[in-house]
C-alpha cells in the first residue's frame, strides 16, 4: 500500500486494539476491504472494529454464511467473507450491491477476500492488509484510504 500507515502487532489483543482505534474514524457509508492470508487475523480485526463502535456482539467468521451483521454498536457493521464466491455476479445475485451503495448502506461494510468480487466495490474505501511475519504471532497491519 503506497499511502497509509503500518502498525506491527505481537498478539491477537494488540490487533484488536488497533482495529478499535480505526473504528473511531469509520462512519455510516464507509467500506473497508480486509486483505490477508488464511489465519492472518482478519476476524480478530473485525472483533476490534465491533468493540470500537461499542458493540457487544459475538464476532465470528462469516465463512459459510458469507455475511454477519453486528447491530449492537453506534454503527452497524456488515462483515462479509467473499471467499466462497466466484465472481461479482454471484454477489449481485445475492443482493449484496445495496451494502456497497453509499445511498442505501445501513452502516459500515467490511469485506474479507474482496478480490473474489472484483468490480463490485468502487472507491472510495479503506484498505487494511494484514501480513504474517516470520514470528508466528507478529502481524504487520497496513491501513490507508483508496480514493481512485
Amino acid at each position: 500500500m503506497k499511502n497509509g500507515i503500518c502498525i506491527e502487532t505481537h498478539n491477537e489483543d494488540e490487533t484488536i486494539k488497533v482495529a478499535q482505534k480505526i473504528a473511531g474514524v469509520l462512519q455510516k457509508g464507509d467500506i473497508l476491504l480486509l486483505v490477508g492470508d488464511l489465519g492472518a487475523g482478519k476476524t480478530h480485526f473485525v472483533k476490534g472494529l465491533v468493540k470500537g463502535v461499542g458493540g457487544k456482539d459475538l464476532v465470528t467468521s462469516p465463512t459459510f454464511t458469507i455475511l454477519n451483521t453486528y447491530e449492537s454498536g453506534s454503527v452497524i457493521i456488515n462483515h462479509f467473507d467473499m471467499y466462497r464466491l466466484s465472481n461479482m455476479e454471484e454477489a449481485l445475485e445475492l443482493g449484496f450491491q445495496e451494502y456497497f451503495d453509499k445511498n442505501t448502506m445501513n452502516g459500515v461494510s467490511v469485506v474479507e477476500w474482496p478480490s473474489q468480487v472484483e468490480g463490485l466495490i468502487n472507491p472510495p474505501y479503506y484498505m487494511v492488509e494484514i501480513k504474517k511475519t516470520e514470528n508466528q504471532n507478529t502481524r504487520k497491519i497496513y491501513f490507508g484510504k483508496v480514493n481512485k
